[in-house]
This record gives structure tokens, C-alpha cells and sequence, in this order.
């Protein structure tokens, strides 16, 4: 399931936050505490870029939500085809201003930890893959962007490709071939066997909750546009004939 760990971690803090008052759901305030909105906001990112991923279409694999280590610790995604095998580091950042340089990349003028995450997970998975299929796996670290306003590529990093969540399609599908069908299946089997990754069990992640209060922010935020269309409204009706006195006592007519 994509986004289950995330998920996960956003239903045990959600848990923790107090049900709305009557009053407070009336005027729309979000169910979510400032902490389970960042967990919600990765979640809906992971997911958004798990949808486009379904267009890859054939001589493609893609898992999702890879447990790995020993600390509740996952990747979002792992993708495998002919042209090697790539982790896929989700990020929401809505309406942000993305930079990105040779070694570091910001959001809204602040650095992040994102290409370093990036390349030590492709890192981790080319260890992974390689010690448990007995072949060196080729892994790619890619870092995806998802709602930003706008992202300018200064320098390319050494080691990570940053995209648009818009662009990952088309980039993975036109990178070279570099495996060979039987390696790929070898690299898929290996992939699919959750010993590869980890001994723990993960955290299961609850989607109806999640659905539920996926409706729950919606209707809250429906109801806030409400209010703010109807305060549009009163503040025009105001106004509007206190511009038409101004303009008929000074223009005439």
C-alpha cells in the first residue's frame, strides 16, 4: 500500500488529537494538529506520485512502502526495470519554491536533509539487493517534488536526480537499458521477499481510517471556501453602495 508507513504514524498521532467541537467543525477548522498535517500532506504526496506510477505500463515493477532496517524505517518507493532500479524519494512541499544546487537543495531559502536521504537509501537498496541476490544491482536515488510552485536546477547533484512528480514518467521511460530480462526477473524475486528488507513486521496501515479522515479534511476545507465565498459576498454587498454614493456625489448622475 503506498504511503503505509506513513500512514501509519499519521492515524497514532491523529489519535492522540481531540475530536472538533460542533462549533469548531460549523466554521471548517481542519481536524488535523500542526504535527499530523505534515504526516498527512506526505502521505497524500507518496500516494499522488504512486498514481502516476501506474503508468509505467509493462516491463516495470514498482513496491512500495519498503520496510527497511530495524527502526521502523521505510522508502517510498522502489522501481525495476530494464533500465536498473531506482529509489524514490517522495516530498510534498505545496506551493514552495524549490532550489536546487550540486550539494544542497532548499525549500523556501532553507536547506534540507533530501539529497542526502536520497543517495543513502539508493545505497542501502544497491547493498541490500546485491548481498541478497548475489549480483551488483545498479541503483539510481531520485528525490521527487510534488505541489511545488516552482523548482530551478542550478546544478545537477552528483549522485541524486530531483524531478517533478509531473516529469517521472517520462524520465524513467526514457533512460537506457542496462539489464537484461532474466537479471531484471532475478532483481524483481529478490525485491519481492520481505528478508530482503527486513525481519521486523511492519506497521500495518489502517486505510479505511485513512479514508475517512481523508473526507473529514475535505469537508473541512469545503465548508472554509463556504465561508470565505459568503464573507466575499457580505463585504461586496457593503461596499458596493458605498461606491456607487462616492461616485454619483463626485461624478454626478
Amino acid at each position: 500500500m503506498p504511503a503505509a508507513a506513513v500512514i501509519a504514524e499519521l492515524l497514532r498521532v491523529q489519535h492522540d488529537v481531540p475530536e472538533r467541537t460542533p462549533v469548531a467543525r460549523f466554521f471548517g477548522r481542519s481536524p488535523l494538529s500542526d504535527e499530523s498535517r505534515r504526516w498527512y500532506l506526505g502521505a497524500l504526496g507518496e500516494i499522488e506520485v504512486a498514481r502516476r506510477m501506474d503508468a509505467l505500463g509493462e516491463g516495470w515493477t514498482v513496491l512500495h512502502s519498503v520496510p527497511v532496517g530495524t527502526r521502523g524505517s521505510d522508502i517510498d518507493h522502489v522501481v525495476i526495470g530494464r533500465a536498473g532500479v531506482f529509489t524514490v524519494n517522495t516530498k510534498h512541499h505545496d506551493g514552495a519554491r524549490v532550489w536546487v544546487g550540486r550539494r544542497k537543495l532548499l525549500v523556501n531559502g532553507q536547506p534540507t536533509d533530501h539529497l542526502r536521504n536520497a543517495g543513502y537509501e539508493a545505497t542501502r537498496v544497491h547493498e541490500l539487493l546485491s548481498s541478497a541476490g548475489g549480483l551488483v544491482v545498479p541503483v539510481t536515488g531520485l528525490v521527487v517534488i510534488v505541489g511545488a510552485r516552482d523548482i530551478t536546477i542550478r546544478e545537477r547533484p552528483d549522485h541524486v536526480t530531483v524531478l517533478r512528480s509531473q516529469a517521472l514518467i517520462r524520465w524513467l521511460q526514457r533512460q537506457k537499458p542496462q539489464l537484461d530480462d532474466e537479471t531484471v526477473a532475478r532483481i524483481v524475486t529478490t525485491a519481492s521477499r520481505t528478508d530482503t528488507w527486513t525481519f521486523e513486521t511492519p506497521r500495518p496501515a489502517d486505510g479505511s481510517a485513512f479514508a475517512a479522515l481523508q473526507s473529514e479534511v475535505t469537508r473541512a476545507s469545503r465548508v472554509r471556501m463556504l465561508w470565505g465565498a459568503a464573507a466575499f459576498v457580505v463585504l461586496l454587498g457593503v461596499a458596493a453602495p458605498t461606491a456607487i454614493d462616492f461616485y454619483t456625489r463626485t461624478f454626478g448622475g
